[in-house]
């Protein structure tokens, strides 16, 4: 993997860029599609290229590992040939869906963790060199360290001692990785992942960690996990200033359009985020205008497209009183134009970014954009 900084706004922290990949180039900043178990929920894979414009999106190991189950992704060579999808994979390592399973018999101790599964409670052990052999039979381009992802609110003395316990998975993390190949014919690349909760000197120390392992890029971890945003905003900025300028930094599940654009200006390059298609599902519509809620009266007759301005099929083909019939109805196909509108919208989001940042114009449009994200149209 190769990255390539192009520019930088004068005015903020924000930054251009492109991330090589044997599966494809990305431009950052750049926003990833959360297809947790191989799959974007309602939309197909044609959808995400033509319309949406998406150029990387996400699996996740914990359910791949489950379902379908490794042996069937081996047979296909591979998540990318398992799923149609040839552009880049990024995979979650399931630190996250392990945090996730709190109060399920859990257990999490040196070794790694021992959980339940969720489709039928039989017993699993997750270490990091056997995430990092899940990782390479899945075969996504960038894969992701086994950490523990801290609950918040989290007490100090929990939070430093998962810390480092973090920090000495990632050990063994870079150890399996390095001793071992790609299952397919392309590489991979490893991030490691930034954590310290809430505490500003605990990501200072973790930052400075992680930086000196020198892999390709950089993740943070452990945020917007239900603490404030000016918080998260701090400790961004924070690991920001630590991380190297000459490696991709991806912040993890943030989050909300106005979320991803301040941390755009504190130096962040990669996001993803469930909240375009899990909100779609509910009616919240993300566009150029506004937040809508498609569920509201308001738009029962209104024949207005949904977002002119966007420019995608969906955004210009349907309108707000179908959309709104489709989704009180329970229809499938109101699930579908809603994510693609929301993921369409995301995209653009982060592609004008990036066309400001160019252009020197990129704080001024931030603000106003952040703006017009406030209102509920």
């Amino acid at each position: 993997m190769k990255f390539t900084l192009e520019a930088q706004d004068k005015a903020s922290k924000a930054r251009a860029g492109s991330v090589e990949t044997d599966h494809g180039t990305i431009e950052t900043p750049i926003f990833m599609p959360v297809g947790t178990a191989g799959t974007v929920k309602a939309v197909h894979q044609r959808e995400l290229k033509e319309d949406i414009k998406a150029q990387i999106i996400l699996g996740n190991t914990y359910h791949l590992y489950l379902r379908p189950e490794l042996p069937v992704i081996q047979k296909a060579g591979g998540l990318h040939r398992f799923n149609g999808w040839d552009k880049p994979i990024l995979t979650d390592s399931g630190g996250y869906q392990v945090y996730s399973l709190a109060g399920t018999g859990r257990k999490i101790n040196e070794e790694g963790v021992v959980f339940k599964s969720h489709i039928d409670g039989s017993i699993h052990t997750f270490t990091p060199e056997g995430v990092m052999d899940i990782q390479r039979s899945i075969g996504a381009d960038i894969i992701m360290a086994f950490d523990e992802c801290t609950p918040y609110p989290c007490e100090f003395t929990y939070a430093r001692k998962s810390m480092e316990m973090t920090h000495r998975w990632l050990k063994r993390c870079c150890q399996r990785f390095d001793s071992t190949s790609p299952h397919y014919d392309y590489q991979q690349t490893l991030f490691p992942i930034v954590q310290g909760s809430v505490y500003k000197d605990l990501r200072v120390q973790s930052a400075e960690f992680i930086a000196a392992q020198d892999r390709e890029g950089n993740a943070i971890g452990g945020l917007s996990v239900g603490e404030p945003a000016e918080i998260m905003y701090e400790l961004t900025e924070v690991v920001c200033d630590i991380l190297p300028s000459d490696k991709p930094r991806y912040l993890m599940g943030v989050g909300t359009p106005a979320n991803i654009l301040e941390c755009i200006a504190l130096g962040v390059d990669m996001f993803d985020c469930v909240m375009p298609t899990r909100n779609a599902r509910n009616g919240m519509i993300f566009t150029t205008e506004g937040i809508i809620n498609i569920k509201n009266e308001k738009w029962k007759d209104d024949l207005s497209p949904l977002d002119p301005s966007l420019g995608g099929y969906v955004s210009g083909n349907y309108s707000k009183a179908y959309l709104r019939h489709l989704i009180k109805s329970g229809e499938m196909l109101g699930a579908q134009i809603a994510s693609i509108q929301n993921l369409t919208f995301y995209l653009w989001l982060v592609n004008t970014a990036r066309e400001k940042i160019k252009s020197g114009e990129f704080l001024p449009w931030k603000n106003q954009m952040t703006n017009k994200l406030m209102q509920r149209l």
